[in-house]
């Protein structure tokens, strides 16, 4: 994309009503813009950020063998009613009434429809196991949204849900979902710390947040220092065997972590040693539940079992908070000039900085390098207009992208342009081709998967 065609209304002064980094960033980066409380619209940098997150959520969730699908965002009552959900869940669910009267809801959650959609076209054990997921908008109607992205009434989130005949099957989902969720973080560039959680209107005793710590967060956590170093990197993980995702549970849970929510001062004592012991501030961006039977069997989703008996589902429900990540992505990515994203989710690969417009040489440089990293699959950002030195750059920093290309009529007398890190702000000198193929290497893992994305 050529900056002088594309559509970045960044922010030279720093928003008033913006009280976290994230949304100050976002903001001033030209990534969203509030149009009513708790509510943005995401701006093409925003938007870009925010696919490459659903994409690396989807590659995942299909790894780990889970079908996509799609479900509108109004779901009707009655089946609300069915669950018994429906005055339970109080003013955060939105509801509404269409010209012929009848009771609809925005959804805030799909375990009901998730349901009834099972019940209607699954009917034998030999269909289980089965997950189903979906990422699409959601809104709770928040008393206060705040922080941007982080709080508003309408998010971007995966949902998920899987269908398995025991609770030993859909506890073997619920391992198999966090390892797959450690892998979605990771590949993401955060640490996020699966934590015990309290089930809330989703219901179920057995659930686990994943957090990233930020001093932005919204709960206090408690936890042992160590489970802050534990990496699942590229081990491989065979999402069929329930003993190798029980193992990797076991490994990143065992250790004392919890939200205020299920946090015990007496255990925390006992169990963790005092110069090990943490307290600090989270950034919510998952959940996973088992649930049981807790809407197969108010709502019917029942299957004939291997004896020939009817018998209801173990169901477990499974969120990832899409477009909250990104403002964690940011809270977690950034320095005092702007964002510092990670590799895969960076909107652009990289910024081509034309320290000359008009020259010939900067110009036809600049082209060659343009031309040659879109050849290569990646995504340049061309700064092609004709502005100061000073203004491209701070630019450039504002919205975070890792490297950066420096050409300029100095460098070119030298065969040379300039490769800059943005985490590092290290520059190196290099030959034009050698720029190029340094970045097409490093983005080589980062670039998406064989895999169909919904």
């Amino acid at each position: 994309m050529r900056m002088s065609r594309y559509f970045l209304p960044v922010l030279k002064e720093e928003p008033a009503d913006a009280q976290i980094v994230s949304h100050r960033l976002m903001l001033r980066a030209g990534m969203i813009r509030q149009q009513a409380a708790g509510i943005y619209s995401w701006l093409p940098l925003g938007w870009r950020v925010l696919k490459r997150v659903e994409r690396i959520v989807h590659e995942e969730q299909q790894r780990a063998g889970h079908i996509p699908m799609l479900m509108p965002t109004l779901q009707p009552a009655e089946l609300w009613k069915e669950s018994g959900r429906y005055d339970d869940y109080g003013k955060e669910m939105l509801r509404v009434r269409d010209r012929h009267d009848r009771d609809l809801l925005y959804g805030p959650t799909n375990e009901e429809m998730i349901s009834d959609i099972f019940r209607t076209h699954v009917s034998s054990y030999r269909d289980l196991p089965l997950t189903l997921y979906h990422i699409q908008w959601k809104f709770r109607d928040e008393v206060r949204p705040r922080f941007g992205v982080m709080r508003g009434r309408e998010f971007f989130m995966k949902d998920g849900y899987n269908f398995d005949l025991t609770e030993e099957d859909a506890k073997h989902a619920y391992n198999r979902h966090l390892v797959s969720y450690l892998r979605t973080y990771e590949r993401m560039g955060l640490r996020a710390i699966p934590m015990k959680a309290e089930g809330g209107p989703i219901g179920g005793d057995h659930t686990h947040e994943f957090l990233v710590l930020a001093e932005t967060g919204e709960s206090a956590v408690f936890y042992d220092s160590r489970v802050a170093d534990i990496r699942l990197g590229e081990r491989t993980i065979d999402y069929g065997d329930s003993e190798q995702c029980r193992a990797v549970l076991e490994e990143f849970t065992e250790l004392y972590a919890r939200t205020d929510d299920t946090h015990e001062p007496a255990v925390f004592e006992k169990l963790v040693p005092e110069d090990r012991r943490r307290e600090a501030r989270g950034i919510e961006v998952g959940q996973i539940f088992y649930f049981g039977t807790k809407y197969s069997e108010p709502m019917g989703a029942v299957v004939q079992g291997p004896d020939g008996e009817q018998t209801p589902v173990h169901m477990g429900s499974h969120g990832i908070g899409v477009s909250r990540l990104v403002g964690a992505l940011i809270e977690a990515n950034h320095d005092e000039n702007g964002i510092v994203w990670p590799e895969g989710v960076t909107p652009f690969h990289v910024g081509i900085v034309n320290l000359r417009q008009g020259d010939d040489s900067c110009d036809r440089a600049c082209e060659e390098l343009y031309a040659a990293l879109r050849a290569a699959g990646l995504d340049p950002l061309y700064d092609d207009r004709d502005e100061r030195a000073g203004s491209k750059f701070a630019t450039m920093d504002l919205i975070g992208l890792p490297w950066r290309i420096t050409v300029g009529p100095r460098g070119l007398e030298n065969g040379v342009v300039e490769l800059t890190s943005r985490r590092s702000g290290q520059s190196e000198e290099v030959a034009s081709e050698e720029a190029a193929r340094r970045i097409r290497e490093i983005y080589a893992p980062h670039l998406p998967k064989d895999v169909y994305v919904g």
